[in-house]
């Protein structure tokens, strides 16, 4: 079985505001609304895992699709040109796959829009590369607002002078997967019972993968084995290309996150039992 958490705030909820390029954001919004003909993966097989559990619709109060950098001189002197004029109220902008020279003058935007932060996810380095963060980053310290990067989405954690961010982390239940697993002994072998997602990844990957998990042997060698497959799978749309940054694939990275969280939790199943 796999479960998720409902939990109710009586907190006025954290709005935000989506500014994207190419299908990653989408895929993430789609997550976060739980749109029952996202995620398709497990076919025939679908036990509707994730549906009814939660939605973040209200949280959404626009996601504006920009062209694609491709489509976009490759230097660009007038950015407000392409960008929305002006931008609903809202806490937190969320940007994904835009232009560089947009994703520079974004955070005027989102300040005038009285915006407390910015979440830039990276999956792809070459989007992102690391002297346009250390710009972004800078403008945003600036202009008084909160940014992240977090390389990839599904490394994102709460952090204590950032609160907005954190409020999206802990409100939403969205960014480092946090799984709580339940083992049964069947004939000399520790088998994977039941499945919590407590926190998943933006993409949804984390359904997905707690899904697959049910019944699997936890030794080692299968353990992560079936995590690795489901992972690909479902599947991560990190880059397979090695970032310089931190010398692996920020897919690897994904992978490794998933693996560590799933290792977690059967450390606590085992000591809870």
């Amino acid at each position: 079985m796999v479960r998720g958490l409902k939990e109710n705030s009586h907190q006025k909820p954290l709005t935000l505001a989506f500014v994207y390029s190419g299908e990653f954001a989408e895929k993430v919004i789609r997550n976060l609304i739980n749109d029952p003909s996202f995620c398709k993966t497990c076919g025939l097989y679908c036990d509707h895992c994730k549906y009814d559990v939660y939605s973040h619709v209200r949280n959404i109060r626009v996601a504006i699709q920009l062209p694609e950098s491709s489509q976009l001189p490759a230097f660009i002197d007038d950015p407000e040109k392409y960008l929305p004029k002006k931008l609903p109220k809202a806490d937190l902008c969320i940007a994904s796959g835009i232009h560089k020279d947009l994703l520079l003058e974004l955070p005027h935007v989102i300040k005038k829009a009285e915006m407390q932060g910015l979440i830039i996810p990276i999956e792809d380095f070459t989007e992102v590369p690391v002297g346009l963060k250390r710009q972004t980053a800078e403008i945003c310290q600036e202009l008084g607002l909160e940014s992240s990067f977090p390389k990839p989405f599904c490394s994102l954690e709460p952090s204590r002078n950032k609160p907005t961010i954190s409020r999206f982390v802990k409100e939403l239940k969205i960014g480092r997967p946090r799984l709580e697993i339940t083992t049964d002994q069947r004939k000399n072998q520790r088998i994977i019972q039941s499945t919590t997602v407590k926190q998943s990844a933006p993409c949804g990957s984390t359904w997905y993968i707690a899904r697959k998990l049910l019944n699997v042997n936890t030794e080692q060698t299968v353990l992560y084995d079936a995590i690795a497959k489901a992972h690909h799978s479902y599947p991560c749309t990190a880059t397979m290309a090695v970032d310089p940054e931190i010398d692996e694939p920020i897919l690897h990275m994904g992978g490794f996150i998933i693996r560590e969280e799933v290792e977690k939790a059967l450390h606590h199943a085992e000591n809870a039992s």
